[in-house]
């Protein structure tokens, strides 16, 4: 994890209230849960990742909606995050439509994958600290009726990976290996440690 030297820049009062750079109902719920205070600027940043390795995307992406955001709103901490699902390493984005959807859930079903979201940390159109959380996640044999009557419930297209293990897409998971709150779009316990580490440069 890597700290800017910008962070010198930073008061107290930065952490009363930050900027959310996502407009994802679920990240909005998790830092209620948890006590952060927050408004919402949605950033309406492209996605362009830059790197040869797509392992990275998650990263630059939360890097560039943090940056974006903090462009316009000066002096605000900023909050960055991008999910996304990857299956051998491939990802695997928003579904789209219903057979992209069942296609997704088809190459997941059965297997093992991995959950990163990139987390940053931006002011003034700087990145001040950007990192990323991983979890793995196993999902069941389901058959494919069950499959299709997750994907009839709509619910999977709106969530990268095409499911959401926070609501219906539940019932296709055996376990996972890491941070539950990470798979919904927001890793508590790293966000947690990023904020406590800008605090201490202070």
């Amino acid at each position: 994890m890597e700290i800017s030297d910008k962070v010198t820049e930073l008061k107290a009062s930065d952490f009363d209230e930050v900027v959310l750079a996502s407009g994802s109902p679920r990240r909005k719920e998790i830092l209620s849960l948890i006590g952060v205070k927050f408004r919402v600027v949605v950033s309406n940043d492209e996605e362009h990742p830059s790197s040869a390795n797509p392992l990275d995307f998650p990263r630059e992406n939360a890097c560039a909606k943090a940056v974006a955001v903090s462009a316009k709103e000066r002096d605000s901490l900023v909050l960055g995050f991008d999910t996304l699902v990857f299956l051998d390493d491939e990802p695997l984005g928003k579904p789209g439509t219903p057979e992209k959807a069942l296609e997704m859930l088809q190459r997941l079903n059965g297997r093992s994958h991995k959950v990163i979201t990139g987390v940053a940390v931006a002011r003034n159109g700087a990145v001040l600290c950007a990192t990323e959380e991983e979890t793995e996640v196993f999902f069941r044999n389901n058959s494919l009726q069950e499959l299709k009557d997750y994907v009839n419930s709509k619910d999977p297209m709106d969530k990268a990976g095409a499911y959401g293990i926070q609501t219906q897409g539940a019932r296709l998971i055996s376990g996972i290996r890491g941070c539950y709150y990470n798979v919904v779009g927001l890793p508590v316990a790293r966000l947690l440690d990023v904020l406590g580490r800008l605090k201490e440069r202070i």
